[in-house]
């Protein structure tokens, strides 16, 4: 027989034989997918990490200790570099996508801890 002329079935079963033993995962878009407790477990660990910053921690020193942020701005302003580190540390929006109203800032003036969340963002100069 051809294999022009096997059916559907057959080259299904035939495919199933020789992957035996092996199991095969996919959700369409190569995509992995975390469950919301995962979620919860790095948010309550960030925020620990950001209550216990000191006050002279480095951009170096967070990133070693906290990983790449979800987002991060820089702007030099007078001369002085001020960096914003955000991570995520509460849910918004239970759509599997992280957002930066989902984040706490992490403010850095010339590469030292300003201070973090919305009150140290507001100390950084705006540029318009």
């Amino acid at each position: 027989m051809t294999l022009g002329k096997l059916s559907a079935g057959a080259i299904v079963l035939a495919a199933c034989l020789s992957l035996q033993g092996c199991i095969i995962v996919a959700d369409g878009d190569g995509d992995y997918d975390y469950s919301s407790s995962d979620y919860r477990k790095q948010e309550e660990q960030n925020r620990q990490w950001i209550a216990a910053l000191d006050d002279n921690a480095t951009t170096t020193h967070v990133r070693e200790k906290m990983g790449t942020p979800n987002f991060a701005d820089r702007v030099t302003v007078d001369g002085v570099r001020y960096d914003v580190f955000y991570y995520r540390t509460h849910r918004v929006e239970a759509d599997g996508d992280t957002t930066k109203d989902e984040c706490t800032p992490v403010v850095f003036k010339d590469g030292v801890l300003m201070g973090s969340g919305e009150i140290a963002l507001q100390q950084v100069p705006q540029v318009y």
